[in-house]
């Protein structure tokens, strides 16, 4: 049996009914182009690599890594401050000089967001300082959240299509995305 719909009402909410579905079914991404600080804290354990004495330590993901790397506004931030603090000057805009490259798969001492914080927060030995209580907590994740977005490791819908500045790199929506390697690079 086939239904005809002759009476244009029937027809119109026909309409109306499919699109009110196409609405609902389509899923798109909130952007914030503002933030409130989040109750902030660094993470409170965090398994750096696994050379340290006693094996790897497993930890827990913070919750609040995945809502940062997932936000162009947070990333679009980190990579304003990253040029602030002067980053570039030893991470040489990513691509590494004095401090090792932030655009390869090798992350000597983790590459989650997690690692990343507590990179920023503790240091590192032989030149990275720790920048804990030195910058508050939201922008050590917007900064952490900007580096992973450097080798590829962020949504491309979150990820800066371009800079606001001249620069000779491609956009961070074309770079490869580059997963940690499980074994840190040994250097003679």
């Amino acid at each position: 049996m086939c239904l005809r719909f002759r009476h244009p009402d029937y027809r119109a909410l026909l309409a109306l009914l499919l699109a009110s579905l196409a609405l609902v079914g389509c899923e798109r991404e909130r952007r914030e182009y503002s933030t409130q600080p989040l109750p902030e804290t660094t993470p409170a354990t965090i398994a750096v690599s696994s050379l340290r004495p006693g094996g790897a330590a497993t930890f827990a993901a913070d919750p609040r890594g995945s809502h940062y790397q997932r936000n162009a506004y947070d990333i679009n931030q980190g990579e304003r401050m990253f040029r602030w603090f002067n980053c570039n000057g030893c991470h040489g805009s990513g691509g590494g000089d004095i401090g090792p490259a932030l655009m390869d798969a090798q992350w000597r001492y983790g590459g989650s967001i997690d690692q990343i914080v507590a990179s920023i927060v503790q240091g590192r030995p032989d030149g990275m300082p720790a920048f804990g209580g030195k910058i508050p907590p939201q922008q050590i994740w917007q900064l952490a959240a900007y580096v992973r977005a450097l080798s590829g490791n962020v949504p491309k819908d979150a990820a800066p299509s371009r800079s606001d500045t001249i620069s000779n790199t491609p956009p961070l929506t074309r770079m490869p995305e580059q997963p940690p390697a499980s074994e840190p690079a040994r250097h003679p």
